[in-house]
């Protein structure tokens, strides 16, 4: 089973033609609503997938519209919400402006997700089998203990250090290594890792190898049209290509290769196959508006089909 510990929002974004910097307002034409959360991205790109009742969500949304709306879009994509609680906290938020040439700034209202608990995951989800899915969008001590009981149970955890913590200290970092089997960052995500534990490190493919070595875990970064790295603690890499298209919204990207990712670790694939099809996964969703619309099914995936 594949296990989502995270957030659930919903997404208001908005098209401009260039996102504003501070003290600078932009008018957009009009918004559109979608579903997101780091969360429930990666929970729909991995039953996307892996198919029916592979994905379990786990979180808080608001007693309100916007959580009815979260709950009824992840079963629509059959994702099991059974542990998706609901809080006196609203639904998380997120603000998306997105540009010409489909790049994006996020500001994220958490709500409901900071309400986020542990304790509301049953012992019966833990077990060998067990892939848990990880995120920096709910309380950190509750992911940590999450993951903590995922490898006591000798489960498998993918921690995706994503969005890095404004006061994201040494021991913050040196815990969630110790609780990581497999760390997904992208190129900045790996430096400030890096930086966290005291590494300066000049690049970002020297930074994941300092973060693999410090946790004895595989980092994986993805550099957008770059593709992806996997750095193993030995110090071995492994590189995939992504697919050369024009984006017209990357929001979700990382996502989308998060949840493909859990998908094939759950199968037991290679991990250059699951970092193929995470890159394949990733660039595809980058065709369509919204966090959450574009993320293929599996036989939509080249390598997979």
């Amino acid at each position: 089973m594949i296990l989502v510990f995270g957030s659930l929002n919903i997404d208001l974004v908005a098209k401009v033609p260039i996102i504003p910097g501070s003290g600078r307002t932009v008018l957009a034409p009009s918004y559109q609503t979608h579903f997101g959360g780091k969360g429930a991205n990666q929970a729909v790109a991995a039953a996307r997938i892996a198919g029916p009742r592979q994905v379990q969500m786990a979180g808080r949304v608001g007693r309100d519209a916007f959580g009815d709306g979260a709950i009824a879009n992840l079963r629509s994509n059959d994702v099991d919400t059974a542990l998706v609680v609901r809080a006196d906290e609203p639904t998380g938020c997120a603000f998306i402006t997105v540009d010409e040439a489909g790049e994006n700034a996020i500001t994220v209202a958490s709500g409901a997700n900071m309400t986020a608990n542990a304790g509301d995951l049953p012992a019966v989800l833990f077990g060998a089998d067990t892939v848990l899915v990880l995120q920096m969008e709910v309380p950190f001590a509750q992911a940590l203990a999450a993951a903590r009981r995922t490898r006591s149970a000798s489960g498998t955890v993918i921690w995706n250090l994503a969005p890095v913590p404004e006061k994201m200290t040494r021991e913050m970092v040196t815990e969630l290594l110790a609780a990581t089997d497999y760390l997904i960052v992208n190129e900045h995500e790996a430096l400030d890792g890096a930086a966290a534990i005291g590494v300066n490190a000049s690049d970002y493919e020297t930074a994941a190898a300092e973060l693999a070595k410090t946790g004895n875990l595989t980092c994986i970064v993805t550099a957008g049209a770059q593709g992806a790295l996997a750095v193993t603690s030995d110090g071995t890499r492994l590189r995939a290509p992504a697919p050369r298209v024009t984006p017209v919204d990357t929001t979700g990207a990382g996502d989308t290769f998060a949840g493909a990712f859990a998908a094939m670790i759950h199968e037991r694939v290679p991990l250059q196959t699951a970092l193929k099809v995470g890159c394949e996964a990733a660039a595809r969703k980058c065709l369509t508006p919204g966090a959450q619309a574009g993320m293929p099914m599996r036989a939509q995936i080249p390598s997979l089909a």
